[in-house]
């Protein structure tokens, strides 16, 4: 699934609304659902682009690793 926003941008939305910028004129100004922001903010609140991108790597390895899993079970 393509995601319409990337990590780094949406860490860039969470330091915006610490910096006193209202949710709802985050989700305006973005084209997002409050629901949606505060997902975001759940998922990524607290961490900075480089530990966003060590978890992008191992949710993605996690990813492989059941595949492979499933694939050796499967047949």
């Amino acid at each position: 699934m393509k995601r319409r926003f990337s990590d780094e941008q949406i860490i860039g939305m969470i330091k915006e609304y610490e910096a006193g910028v209202k949710a709802h004129e985050l989700c305006r100004k973005y084209g997002i659902i409050d629901s949606t922001f505060y997902k975001y903010k759940a998922r990524f609140g607290g961490i900075n682009v480089s530990d966003a991108k060590k978890l992008q790597a191992l949710e993605g390895e996690n990813n492989r690793l059941g595949r492979n899993e499933y694939d050796t079970r499967g047949s």
